[in-house]
């Protein structure tokens, strides 16, 4: 809306200038506050394109998101007193909208993102417990593994087989198992980062073999949007398709109606 507001400018002046009206136009001083407001939002704008996208990963693009708005909004000496109180008061609506958000769940997203797995965006002392935290699940999730093979075997192998299985649940393989899982992890900490243009998927689904535990967190915590902007403009579509004189369509047809919508965009 400033961006509009200041591109025509010197259009609204002479279109109000040919008509009898009350309207005060902002002086130059005004208009300069606006100018310097612009280059201020004009992040925001992006992040919030980029955040409610839906044809690429966006939930571990959060917490650098938040990250690059903090560095935006620093108080510098060159600020006047008007940018001052802008950015004092951008600071503390960002500090509540991120105590409301799930910073845990964006927080492994970010670590399992190998574009961002180097963590700069949180504190020095925070990254740490993320790899803690991804060891923990890993080794949360073996036993349920263990428990399912050892369920398998008890349908599918013979007697004899299953008498040796058994004996191999008391040996001392669990050690070897985790001190592998460990391995995983730190194997992955210390891939090089690959460019922000790739596809964190297509990187998991190409090292899918040599991940196989930790690349299903991370398509676990990767699918998930950042936002819910993505199924809200789903709905819009659908308000757009279901109207007054269409109103007896059959649900089957508007699910295709809509499918087909977002593949012809696509397309295009």
């Amino acid at each position: 809306m400033v961006s509009r507001l200041l591109r025509n400018r010197e259009a609204f002046q002479a279109t109000l200038d040919q008509q009898n009206h009350r309207l005060v136009m902002p002086n130059e001083a005004e208009w300069g506050k606006l100018q310097r407001l612009e280059v201020l939002l004009e992040p925001c704008r992006y992040l919030i394109e980029l955040l409610g996208g839906e044809a690429y990963v966006s939930c571990s693009v959060v917490l650098p998101a938040f990250r690059h708005l903090d560095r935006v909004m620093d108080i510098t000496d060159d600020d006047p007193a008007y940018v001052v109180k802008f950015k004092n008061v951008f600071q503390r609506d960002l500090a509540a909208r991120r105590d409301d958000a799930n910073e845990t769940w964006f927080t492994l997203a970010t670590a399992l993102d190998p574009r961002f797995k180097d963590l700069k965006c949180l504190p020095r002392e925070k990254r740490e417990q993320v790899w803690t935290s991804l060891e923990n699940m890993l080794q949360a999730a073996e036993p349920r593994r263990e428990a399912t093979l050892q369920l398998s075997t008890e349908y599918d192998e013979p007697a004899q087989k299953k008498r040796r299985s058994v004996l191999l649940l008391g040996s001392d393989s669990d050690s070897e198992e985790d001190g592998m899982m460990s391995g995983e992890l730190q194997r992955y900490r210390g891939e090089p980062s690959i460019s922000i243009d790739d596809c964190p998927l297509q990187w998991w689904y190409a090292h899918s073999g040599a991940y196989e535990k930790l690349s299903a967190l991370a398509h676990k915590y990767l699918a998930s949007p950042a936002t819910s902007i993505p199924c809200k403009r789903l709905f819009s579509l659908a308000g757009h398709i279901v109207q007054k004189k269409r109103a007896a369509l059959l649900r089957e047809n508007v699910t295709k109606l809509v499918c087909l919508s977002d593949w012809l965009k696509k397309k295009k």
